[in-house]
């Protein structure tokens, strides 16, 4: 296997908060249903995901943020689940496997994915 890209992104968990607060419609555009429910630190992690996937992916043209999702594996690791212009992006540059590690602590949130083809 290729490494094809690698993405990073760090979310200041306090000003995520204050921007969710702020602009309500902001969690119904950056996340899926099955996302928006969950606690502050979560969606702050799955949006560095995101971030970070489409750095590694060089942002897909026309691509919502609801076309990544990301979702629990079976044995509980974070992954995306791809729907739409990143579906279409992904298969377009051969990716295989999108590699996620997602950690937050009190006051950042942090995502890493490596891109396989």
């Amino acid at each position: 296997m290729t490494i094809l890209g690698i993405g990073v992104d760090v979310v200041d968990l306090a000003r995520f908060a204050e921007t969710l607060e702020r602009t309500p419609t902001m969690r119904s555009r950056l996340f899926t249903d099955a996302e928006a429910h969950l606690p502050v630190e979560s969606l702050a992690g799955r949006f560095a995901a995101k971030e970070a996937f489409v750095k590694a992916l060089r942002a897909p043209a026309g691509m919502s943020w609801q076309d990544i999702e990301v979702v629990n594996g079976p044995q509980g690791a974070p992954e995306f689940q791809l729907y739409g212009a990143a579906l279409d992006r992904a298969k377009e540059l051969g990716i295989t496997t999108a590699h996620l590690s997602i950690s937050h602590d009190t006051s950042v949130a942090t995502a890493f994915v490596v891109a396989e083809c």
